[in-house]
């Protein structure tokens, strides 16, 4: 009896792998939703506004407000209106700053572990620490 080969080698299989591996990366992003945050670069330079959605793969987030880019829609029935519709576009992560609650200035984050284990960020400039959103 004949022995089936189905797979001659293993390359391809390493390479799909590999190039999996890599579109399945997430980006470290040190905002979270729900987060207040200031934009420093870009057409939007200076506009506050809180974070609607994180985008973990792109390494971007969508700013209520910020970005806002217009589509041309048309109406999917007969009850729907065609028109152009307004909404917030995603921006880089790095294009925006945590707003530090108490002092209210644009600040950077590293984070402390408290004794119990748990990780807790700290606002740069005043070392005060810096509450993550209620869900």
């Amino acid at each position: 009896m004949r022995h089936n080969e189905y797979r001659k080698t293993d390359r391809p299989r390493a390479q799909n792998r590999r190039r999996h591996a890599i579109n399945a990366a997430r980006m470290p992003i040190h905002v979270v939703k729900g987060d207040t945050v200031r934009v420093v670069r870009g057409d939007d330079k200076g506009k506050e506004g809180k974070i609607l959605r994180v985008y973990p793969k792109t390494g971007r987030v969508m700013v209520e407000g910020v970005n806002i880019v217009k589509r041309h829609r048309r109406a999917r029935n007969a009850d729907e209106q065609s028109g152009i519709v307004e909404f917030p576009a995603p921006v880089h992560s790095s294009n925006v700053m945590l707003i530090d609650p108490k002092t209210g200035a644009a600040t950077r984050t590293r984070v402390r572990l408290d004794d119990d284990g748990t990780k807790e960020r700290i606002g740069v400039k005043s070392g005060d620490a810096i509450p993550h959103p209620k869900r």
